[in-house]
């Protein structure tokens, strides 16, 4: 049987672990835009674009291949 006071998580300990999450983003999206900057020179994307780009990655609503998606109404 688990052990239920593991489970059991503060309103603190939320804030922490979401305030955790969201400097890992924007160190992920600095990261990724520096890249980009580097390998685009002028054409590069804005750091709010990067940004959103990877907020869409990490909750799994950025496609990752390059396949049509067989349903999508728009194709």
């Amino acid at each position: 049987m688990p052990n239920c006071k593991s489970l059991l998580v503060t309103e603190t300990e939320r804030k922490n672990v979401k305030g955790r999450a969201q400097f890992q983003q924007h160190r992920d999206a600095k990261e990724i835009h520096s890249i980009l900057k580097e390998t685009l020179g002028e054409h590069v994307p804005s750091y709010a674009t990067v940004k959103h780009w990877v907020v869409q990655f990490k909750r799994g609503e950025f496609p990752t291949c390059d396949a049509p998606i067989l349903d999508d109404p728009k194709q």
